[in-house]
């Protein structure tokens, strides 16, 4: 049986003895081309190409054959940059700088030591900045063309060809898209212009915490054949900074399918992956999604609490979510 899981709204809160911090970084950066003869503000989440046409450094790049005259923004090594960032570290175990999507190739410094590279456009990522952060900081990202980057991995793989080495003439496209972790239509496609754009295109944000830290959290239903009975696993992972081991109950309720169950759980030091099977009553009835037009759209509402020690918490809800 296909297993699906449609997660319309996920919401989540950590308890008020989390003593967690988040710091957005979205709003107003600096933007500076490759060889600094070109500098402006940008909005994050945004990209270079924005950018210049918000501030009428270019016109509409979609207009006629904008995409060919505006070639030269993606072969370009941009950098973004973001200065006095205050931050009181003394309060705070564990600091983490943490970007929802780069687009593409970049690496971040912060008070220009380099913290971490990046080069894929569709995972998140978390950089360790505990033993970097200061007082007032300055943050910056400095990018790689990713046509560049994707011509240098193309020429350095020998082994076999990788098709196809470039779109049909017709498209005026660029070349090698198989070898970078990038929107494949930003290299051009049969309906749409080539714009390999450069820039943080999600969120980004300071992330700070003590004692232990919900870093993420995943489920999916699944079907048991043998018995005939749906079960919901669930898989939650955090970051303990705490020395001693954190131990606490994970409470999860799912109301329409009258099922709540409480586990009780320990983290030690480290990463650790917390594992929850559910067991939903078989003579509970479990409607499954179904596409319109071909059956009803059935959502069910869960909740998951953690109650660690100290009166700390965290809280998980996953609204509408249907089974297939």
């Amino acid at each position: 049986m296909c297993l699906r899981l449609l997660l319309l709204l996920a919401l989540c809160s950590a308890g008020p003895a989390a003593a967690a911090l988040t710091l957005s970084l979205r709003g107003s950066w600096r933007i500076r081309s490759g060889n600094g003869s070109l500098e402006l503000p940008g909005k994050v989440p945004g990209c270079v190409h924005s950018a210049l046409f918000q501030r009428r450094l270019i016109q509409d790049p979609y207009y006629r054959f904008n995409d060919l005259k505006y070639r030269w923004i993606t072969l370009d090594n941009w950098t973004y940059s973001k200065n006095e960032i205050p931050f009181d570290i003394s309060k705070w175990q564990q600091v983490n700088l943490v970007f929802e999507g780069i687009d593409t190739v970049a690496n971040v410094l912060l008070n220009n030591v380099s913290v971490g590279k990046m080069d894929n456009m569709f995972r998140r990522y978390s950089f360790d900045i505990t033993h970097v952060i200061k007082a007032v900081n300055f943050i910056e990202l400095h990018f790689q063309s990713a046509v560049l980057y994707a011509r240098n991995r193309s020429e350095a793989h020998t082994c076999y060809e990788v098709p196809p080495k470039c779109p049909p003439p017709v498209q005026k496209g660029e070349c090698h898209v198989n070898f970078i972790r990038k929107e494949q239509c930003s290299f051009s496609w049969d309906w749409g212009p080539s714009f390999p754009t450069q820039g943080i295109w999600k969120d980004v944000r300071i992330e700070a915490y003590n004692i232990c830290h919900l870093d993420y959290f995943t489920f999916s239903p699944v079907y048991d054949n043998n018995i005939q009975e749906w079960n919901l696993e669930i898989d939650s992972s955090f970051h303990v900074v705490s020395s001693k081991p954190v131990f606490g109950q994970a409470i999860v309720v799912i109301p329409e399918l009258q099922t709540q169950r409480t586990y009780s759980i320990e983290l030690k030091h480290g990463k650790r992956i917390v594992k929850l099977f559910v067991k939903i009553n078989k003579n509970i009835t479990v409607k499954t999604w179904w596409p319109h037009g071909h059956g009803n759209q059935t959502g069910y509402n869960m909740t998951v609490l953690f109650k660690l020690d100290g009166g700390l918490s965290f809280e998980r809800s996953a609204k509408e979510y249907g089974v297939k």
